[in-house]
């Protein structure tokens, strides 16, 4: 069950435990950067407490408040595990266990997350955007989900899409975010990304997310509609209202997130 919150927000249910992504739940309201200021112009679907226990926290990065915002950080204190980058560790404490990229981790019973590579924006904008992973959750008789963090590298789904293991369930940033920072280039996936990244993963199920919810937002839900058409992967996009909760199963768009049908590896 993937149940999506807002923002890049959502509860995954696999393997018999809950992961939040990404916690955002602040009401409206600005963020000043530097000389930016960034504008977040809706709350989320449910607050904190009532989203029940949260095994684990996968934290795409730290140093953005459209991923990590204000009540966000008092998420992650209640959490027993929380997932990121060796600098959001250093930043936030030890209470974040770092994962550098394609470094696994044993978590529940049978169920493994990997971090993997992201690049939050074009070639070379690593020291000014920071760092940032993705997630790959997977294990015996589980499905695999990719949650990609704000990454915006078509070449790093492509490196995935060669040497992991079949997607069945992709969480995309999308929502082509843009700032003066980098000139406008997009941050994250645009609406075409996104669908060109779900082509080369294969994934019955694309889950985008990040792509309401803040100003930055150059892309949304009608481009995204629109974009999976064109690319003729309509039915293969899972576009949630805020608050909807999705049970996907792999052969198809009923039922729950339960043990795939044996799918071959790529050679």
């Amino acid at each position: 069950m993937i149940e999506y919150i807002g923002g890049p927000t959502a509860v995954i249910e696999i393997g018999g435990m809950r992961f939040l992504t990404d916690p955002t739940f602040d009401p409206p309201g600005e963020y000043p950067i530097g000389e930016r200021v960034l504008a977040k112009t809706a709350g989320p679907a449910r607050p904190p407490d009532a989203l029940g226990p949260i095994d684990a926290v996968l934290l795409s990065h730290d140093q953005h408040p459209d991923n990590l915002d204000r009540l966000g950080r008092d998420a992650l204190a209640r959490a027993p595990l929380v997932l990121s980058t060796p600098a959001a560790t250093a930043r936030l404490g030890d209470g974040v266990t770092a994962l550098e990229p394609w470094q696994a981790v044993d978590v529940g019973e049978g169920l493994r997350v990997t971090a993997v590579p992201a690049r939050h924006g074009p070639a070379g904008s690593e020291p000014l955007v920071g760092e940032v992973t993705g997630f790959v959750l997977s294990g015996d008789e589980i499905p695999t989900v990719y949650v990609s963090g704000d990454n915006a590298s078509l070449e790093i789904v492509r490196s995935l899409a060669d040497h992991g293991p079949p997607i069945d369930v992709a969480l995309l940033f999308a929502g082509a975010a843009r700032t003066p920072l980098l000139d406008h280039a997009p941050l994250t996936l645009t609406s075409e990304r996104a669908a060109e990244a779900a082509a080369v993963l294969g994934a019955p199920h694309v889950v985008p997310l990040h792509f309401e919810g803040w100003a930055h937002f150059s892309d949304g839900r009608d481009t995204l509609q629109e974009a999976f058409e064109r690319a003729g992967l309509a039915d293969r996009l899972r576009l949630p209202a805020p608050g909807q909760r999705l049970r996907l199963s792999v052969g198809g768009p009923d039922g729950t997130l339960a043990a795939p049908p044996i799918r071959k590896r790529r050679p």
